[in-house]
């Protein structure tokens, strides 16, 4: 008798072992990615307003005479530092709640990761610990999308025209 019967019905066990493990991570790793990415920036979002639209002190603050943009070796202020505090809260709360429910997923991580290559400008020593993973995250959701868990996935499958057997699309 030659074992190789029963290796290839190893080989079929182990392969399909993997894709469903392939299967399931293809649906868990978006939701995932997504609430990773938000966490932080939601966080650090909590921290910038008083109260519904009033942007605490410390925000304004902080972009007024703290925050700098490092661009080729000089320092610069931020233009209008108030309108940029305002955007940043508004940005840190409704992007990542956006991305947490899979909702407008590749815009949203597209625009947080702008944001991050903004914060790279005012903080350039975070990059290996801080801003390489947001921007991972983010380019990452950007390539594979929402996922099944999401609400693009619900909107998409509900706007998609329905073929009838025999009729076409209705």
């Amino acid at each position: 008798m030659s074992s190789f019967p029963a290796m290839s019905t190893v080989e079929d066990v182990v392969r399909d072992l993997i894709e469903r493990v392939a299967r399931v991570a293809f649906v868990v790793a978006p939701p995932v990615l997504r609430i990773a990415l938000a966490l932080p920036f939601f966080k650090s979002g909590l921290t910038k307003w008083d109260g519904f639209l009033s942007l605490s002190p410390a925000a304004a603050y902080l972009f007024e005479d703290e925050f700098k943009l490092h661009i080729l070796g000089h320092a610069y202020d931020f233009p209008f530092p108030a309108v940029f505090a305002y955007f940043d809260g508004i940005a840190e709360i409704v992007l990542p709640v956006l991305l947490i429910l899979g909702f407008a997923t590749r815009f949203s991580a597209l625009a947080l990761l702008a944001m991050t290559g903004v914060i790279q400008l005012v903080v350039p020593e975070g990059w290996a610990n801080f801003h390489l993973p947001w921007a991972a995250l983010a380019v990452a959701l950007v390539a594979l999308g929402p996922g099944k868990l999401s609400l693009d996935h619900l909107v998409a499958s509900l706007c998609r025209p329905r073929v009838v057997s025999g009729r076409g699309r209705q």
